[in-house]
């Protein structure tokens, strides 16, 4: 199997890509390769990558409910927005797959 993992930036330019054949986790694949986020304002990222907050402050990941704690509606806006927002990277990825 073929993981890839791209830093894209606001304008949808691609910054960095990674790619590795060997099954590897997001966050663990992130950690190899992030000296590629230099400077980074603003950091969005799925739900594979729920430590990301504590190694840079600014990013965001999907709110996760649990049985216990269900979603709020201002939990479901803010993911609806995070996934409209990461929509750029999603179709850098569609681009990538169509490449390769």
């Amino acid at each position: 199997a073929m993981k890839a993992q791209a830093i894209v930036t606001s304008q949808g330019r691609i910054v960095s890509l990674d790619i590795t054949v060997n099954y590897c986790h997001d966050m663990k694949l992130f950690k190899m390769s992030r000296g590629n986020i230099g400077q980074a304002g603003k950091i969005l990222a799925d739900s594979n990558y729920q430590g990301l907050m504590k190694i840079y402050p600014q990013a965001q990941t999907p709110r996760k409910s649990s049985k216990l704690k269900p979603l709020t509606v201002e939990d479901k806006a803010c993911n609806h927005a995070l996934s409209k927002e990461r929509s750029k990277v999603e179709n850098i990825f569609a681009k990538v797959k169509t490449f390769k």
